[in-house]
């Protein structure tokens, strides 16, 4: 497979906190992005420590090809403080019901808060589901929906208040200070591959030079997203929050 993205690919994003608009162009990335997908279609599994023998099955991408669909996976080329240029990978959202896998960005957040918050209040919206397919009364049913959708919102801003998101200021921020707006934050906002890999850049004081995302698996419902095909970081859920984790970087800015 030979697909590759236009080099004036990249990201860019607009920092509220410096009135900037940074950018990273795609370009190194893009290479060491084939190889990564290359690599997936391959071995069929993201595990990039895998030995002969001691594949991990939950980490195939048998899934992305089925009912699952498939998700964005990313390539962050990085310089060190000594000057070596080294390669961070990221994947969007869970991989399989897992939020952190080996090699690969961890989330915005501490995955053992996030368990304590959500899944009791995962286990409530369920069994209000149950009561709500099997509610006769169209009144009872109206107020079970209701709670069930008040629930819900509860929960995401809780859940919304767990990222951190660290910038190459070494400023950090939750996602409401990074937008600037707690209003209408759409779900999976901070889960995708470039905030994740930014913000292990970040965290690791390493300084991002170029940035890569290509889908893989089964396209998306809208047809929006195809196998093996590149595509700039998300409008909606990334673009919001690149400013603010781009901001600091030496490379250009528009």
């Amino acid at each position: 497979m030979d697909i590759t993205p236009p080099e004036s690919e990249g990201c860019s994003g607009f920092c509220r906190s410096c009135g900037t608009m940074h950018y990273l162009p795609s370009g190194n990335a893009v290479k060491e992005a084939v190889l990564l997908r290359d690599r997936l279609e391959k071995q069929g599994t993201i595990d990039l420590t895998m030995s002969a023998g001691n594949n991990d099955p939950e980490l195939s991408t048998e899934p992305l090809f089925g009912p699952q669909r498939g998700k964005m996976f990313g390539v962050l080329e990085c310089l060190t403080g000594d000057g070596r240029r080294i390669f961070l990978y990221g994947f969007s959202g869970q991989f399989n019901g897992r939020w952190s896998v080996p090699g690969w960005a961890p989330p915005l957040f501490d995955v053992n808060q996030f368990k304590r918050l959500n899944d009791p209040v995962e286990r409530e919206i369920k069994e209000l589901g149950r009561q709500i397919e099997s509610q006769i009364d169209p009144h009872k049913k109206k107020e079970l929906l209701s709670s069930r959708k008040q629930l819900s919102k509860q929960l995401m801003l809780r859940i919304h208040n767990l990222y951190r998101l660290k910038n190459l200021n070494g400023h950090t921020a939750t996602l409401c200070e990074a937008v600037g707006s707690a209003a209408n934050l759409p779900t999976g906002i901070g889960d995708c591959c470039a905030p994740k890999m930014l913000n292990q850049a970040a965290e690791l004081f390493l300084t991002p030079l170029s940035l890569a995302e290509f889908y893989f698996g089964r396209s998306n419902p809208s047809g929006t997203r195809e196998h093996g095909l590149f595509y700039p970081p998300c409008k909606d859920k990334c673009r919001p929050l690149l400013g603010f984790l781009l901001c600091g970087s030496w490379k250009g800015q528009l």
